[in-house]
């Protein structure tokens, strides 16, 4: 299947008062027509600049797209992309859900004409045909009364549907690819279940390709086709979802993943968390970003940055662990087990 989206070797800094912020430093991956494709990894690892520079939206100054970066769609580098392009592109041809509705939706909007807008720039419809629309989408992403509703303001939706009404926003246009960053932070848990079941039939029906922004291992299982695990700016690991939840080979991974609360072990065990804090980006750390909090530590990990090893399919990962002279290491836990 060919790549709808390649992202090579993005670097991504910002000017501030304290230095310069290495957010992402040098990320490679694609996205194939139809598929999805996670980025995991905690608070400030560089998904949500990753998603930010995809939608052409890093704020310049203080960002700055390094030279040598390259973001292809359709094998056409968005980074040259003219104004006129830029319009045609967000919103027609890529969407983005955002991380918070409240403040992603216009407050003093109705929520159809936020829906008709979309409509009306990028399909040319006329005001009624992109109203009678919205109530289609509306209807599409699971609010009763769509008819009604299209004429309340975002303060009286509540806030799974406010993020429903994102999702109508954002696939109005049917486009190829959709954007979700953190799409389900800040609902409780079944409203998150319901989010992330609506991007899967969605994406099935209306064959869009998804990438998925999320520090949570356990809302990306059920939905994607590929795991992209990020930390402290790099890609630390890939993979198909089997690889990284069943054979998972980079510490970080690990931690990620026992991070995760299980429910087999009641409710007496404490939740485990990842000791110490990420490197400052402003210096980031000559070797491997990830060796102050990793248990498996060895000397070279604090000198070089660690090479990509690559494994069955697509699996791969930075870590001097595979380095044919270093000790041997097994999984630190069994799978659905404890250490």
């Amino acid at each position: 299947m060919e790549n709808l989206l390649e992202v090579k070797n993005l670097e991504v800094s910002f000017k501030t008062y304290a230095g310069e912020v290495k957010a992402v430093r040098g990320i490679s991956f694609d996205v194939k027509k139809g598929e999805c494709v996670a980025i995991v990894g905690e608070s400030g690892c560089g998904k949500t600049v990753t998603s930010k520079s995809i939608m052409g939206l890093i704020q310049t100054p203080p960002g700055i797209i390094k030279e040598g970066s390259e973001i292809l769609y359709n094998g056409k580098d968005i980074l040259e992309f003219s104004e006129k392009e830029w319009q045609a592109y967000r919103g027609g041809e890529c969407s983005m859900i955002f991380q918070d509705a409240l403040t992603a939706l216009n407050p003093t909007m109705k929520i159809g004409m936020q829906i008709a807008e979309n409509l009306m720039i990028h399909r040319g419809m006329s005001k009624s045909e992109a109203l009678e629309e919205a109530v289609k989408m509306l209807t599409l992403v699971g609010i009763p009364n769509a008819d009604k509703r299209i004429n309340q303001y975002p303060h009286e939706f509540s806030g799974g549907m406010r993020q429903r009404a994102m999702i109508a926003i954002a696939l109005a246009c049917n486009p190829n690819m959709l954007i979700a960053d953190e799409p389900t932070t800040a609902l409780d848990v079944t409203i998150q279940a319901q989010i992330i079941d609506l991007i899967k039939n969605l994406q099935e029906k209306l064959g869009t390709a998804v990438v998925l922004i999320t520090h949570d291992l356990g809302v990306v299982a059920d939905l994607s086709d590929r795991i992209v695990v990020m930390y402290a700016g790099k890609v630390v690991e890939r993979g198909n979802c089997n690889d990284i939840f069943y054979s998972p080979k980079h510490p970080y991974t690990w931690a990620l993943l026992r991070a995760v609360p299980r429910l087999d072990l009641g409710n007496k065990e404490n939740l485990v968390s990842i000791q110490g804090t990420p490197p400052d980006l402003i210096a980031p750390p000559k070797g491997c970003g990830f060796a102050m909090r990793c248990t498996k530590c060895m000397k070279i990990c604090h000198e070089q940055e660690p090479p990509v090893y690559d494994f069955e399919g697509e699996h791969s990962t930075a870590c001097w662990l595979y380095h044919p002279m270093a000790p041997k290491v097994d999984l630190p836990y069994a799978i659905g087990g404890e250490e």
